[in-house]
């Protein structure tokens, strides 16, 4: 397996565990469940745990696939900007749900504090990683390609949003 393979496999398991623990913990904020509340902090935590080999096998997926995909900078760099963000927001969440966790080890459950806001930043890192995968589907699916168009880029067809 080379890193382009666990890139391509991993990429996914953020994707959809973080909209999973958000499903999850939005049950329990609004129907208190601790047990629910505890079970969408573990799952963010894996999800961070799973989106730093995901970030680092980018740059020799990148590698990998330059000779044989054409003229792809100009898809790539944006997908890599946008996954720094997701980085970030991934593993700040991830953060947040271990402090959440440590908080609630003698409690019946996270404090509501804890859950609100892990709650937010769910929604903003899902929204984070729903557009870098998209902007990764770019790379190679150019299918999905017509009428996209990359941040910055310049009326239709334009520089494709080189820099």
């Amino acid at each position: 397996m080379n890193p382009a393979h666990l890139h391509l496999m991993l990429n996914h398991v953020p994707v959809l565990a973080v909209p999973f623990g958000l499903a999850v913990l939005g049950w329990a904020v609004f129907r208190p469940r601790p047990e629910f509340a505890k079970l969408a902090l573990i799952v963010f935590v894996f999800s961070a745990l799973a989106t730093i080999p995901t970030y680092l096998t980018g740059e020799p997926t990148e590698d990998a696939i330059e000779g044989v995909a054409g003229a792809i900078e100009p898809w790539v760099e944006p997908h890599e900007e946008a996954a720094l963000v997701s980085l970030i927001l991934g593993v700040g969440l991830g953060v947040l749900a271990i402090a959440g966790l440590w908080s609630a080890r003698r409690a019946v459950s996270p404090s509501r504090p804890m859950m609100m806001a892990s709650l937010v930043l769910a929604l903003v890192t899902a929204g984070s990683l729903a557009y870098t995968a998209n902007l990764g589907g770019l790379i190679r699916h150019t299918e999905i390609r017509s009428g996209a168009s990359l941040p910055g880029a310049a009326g239709n067809g334009g520089d494709h949003g080189e820099r």
